[in-house]
C-alpha cells in the first residue's frame, strides 16, 4: 500500500461524522480478524485494519474508510452502495456514509481506485468460537434474501459469488505447485471438482432463475456489533451484493459441514435459524442439499484453490484443515 492512499482513507475516516443520518443505523466493512480497540473513538494515529489486494481499510475515530480494487467495476459498486443505504435494508445492511453529498457514497483515488466511508462496527471476537453469531449470521440472510429487488436502485448488479470462485481458480493455476509433488496433486484434484460443477456456479453462464438479493460472501468476518460495543449484529461489505442463487449465501457453513470441519450441532442451528427466519434459499423442511450441493461444492473448491495459490508459494504442504478441503474435491468426481 502506498502512503498516500493511507494519508487518504485517514483523512476520509476522520472527516466529521455529522452527515449521518440521526436515528439511522450505520456501519463499517471492518475485518473480524481485526484487533482494533473496541471503544467508538480510536487513538491517533489511524489504524490500518486490512491491507489486501482487494481492500485496504484505514480506521479514524468511529469510522473507517476502505479503497476497494483497483479493478472494481465503479458503476456497480455505486448501485450496491445505494441499495445498502436504501430503507428496505435498514436492520440487515449497514449503510455507507456520505462522502460527496447526501446521496454521495463513493470517491476515487489518484490511482482511479473507489473510496468509500463506514462507520465502525465491533467485528466478532476470532477467539470466542462459542460466541459466534451464527443464528444472527442465518436470520440476516433470510431478512436479505426477502428484499424485493424491484423496489432497490438498480439495475441490480449480479452477485459475484461465482466470478469471485472462477478467480481462485486462476490464481491457484498461477502459483507454483509444480515445486512441491503434493500441491500439484491436490491441484489437479481442486480442478476436477472445479470442471464437476455446473456453467453456473463457474461464472460461465447466468444462474438458474430470477434470482434474489444476495451477499456473495458470508462469513463471520462480514458482521459487526453497531453502535459498539453492543449493538445488533448487521452485515457489512457490499462489493459482491447483488442478483443470484441465494444458496450460494449458505454455502460456506454448508461446505464446512460436508467437509467435516463445521460441527454437526452450529450448522443445525445455523440452517433451523434461517428456516425460521422464513429463508428463501431452502425448502421449509427436510432435505436441504438440493438446494445447497451445487453452491457448497463450489466454494469448497473456492477455498481449497485460494489455500493452495496461498501453500505454492511458501513451498509447504497443506495443513489439515486444507487437506481436508481437497479431499472433499476428490468426492465430488468420485
Amino acid at each position: 500500500m502506498s502512503s498516500a492512499l493511507i494519508r487518504r482513507l485517514a483523512a476520509l475516516s476522520e472527516a466529521s461524522m455529522a452527515s449521518t443520518t440521526p436515528g439511522v443505523p450505520t456501519a463499517s466493512p471492518a475485518p473480524a480478524a481485526s484487533h482494533a480497540p473496541d471503544t467508538p473513538d480510536a487513538p491517533s494515529p489511524p489504524i490500518v485494519l486490512a491491507d489486501r489486494p482487494d481492500g485496504t481499510v484505514v480506521r479514524g475515530g468511529r469510522a473507517v474508510a476502505k479503497a476497494h480494487a483497483a479493478d472494481c467495476d465503479a458503476a456497480a459498486l455505486a448501485v450496491r452502495l445505494r441499495i445498502a443505504a436504501h430503507p428496505a435494508l435498514h436492520g440487515t445492511l449497514l449503510p455507507p456514509l456520505p462522502v460527496t453529498g447526501p446521496d454521495g457514497y463513493l470517491v476515487r483515488h489518484d490511482d482511479g481506485r473507489p473510496l468509500t466511508r463506514w462507520p465502525y462496527g465491533l467485528p466478532v471476537a476470532p477467539d470466542d468460537p462459542d460466541g459466534a453469531p451464527w443464528e444472527d449470521a442465518a436470520r440476516l440472510l433470510a431478512r436479505l434474501h426477502a428484499v424485493d429487488p424491484a423496489t432497490l436502485p438498480g439495475p441490480v448488479p449480479p452477485m459475484r459469488g461465482p466470478a469471485k470462485a472462477a478467480r481462485a481458480l486462476v490464481r491457484m493455476r498461477a502459483a507454483p505447485a509444480d515445486a512441491v509433488p503434493s500441491l500439484a496433486a491436490a491441484a489437479r484434484t481442486v480442478a476436477a471438482g472445479w470442471a464437476a460443477l455446473p456453467a453456473w456456479a463457474r461464472d460461465e453462464a447466468p444462474a438458474p432463475g430470477p434470482g434474489l438479493l444476495c451477499h456473495g460472501d458470508l462469513h463471520l468476518g462480514q458482521l459487526v456489533r453497531h453502535p459498539v460495543p453492543d449493538g445488533r449484529w448487521l452485515l457489512i461489505d457490499v462489493d459482491d451484493l447483488g442478483l443470484g442463487e441465494p444458496g450460494w449465501d449458505l454455502a460456506r457453513p454448508a461446505a464446512w459441514f460436508a467437509s467435516g470441519l463445521l460441527a454437526g450441532d452450529v450448522w443445525a442451528r445455523f440452517l433451523g435459524a434461517y428456516r425460521a427466519a422464513g429463508g428463501r434459499a431452502v425448502r421449509p423442511e427436510g432435505d436441504p442439499w438440493p438446494e445447497l450441493d451445487v453452491p457448497a461444492r463450489a466454494l469448497t473448491v473456492q477455498t481449497a484453490a485460494l489455500a493452495l495459490a496461498k501453500a505454492a508459494p511458501e513451498g509447504r504442504p497443506l495443513d489439515e484443515v486444507e487437506s481436508a478441503l481437497v479431499e472433499s474435491c476428490a468426492r465430488m468426481v468420485w
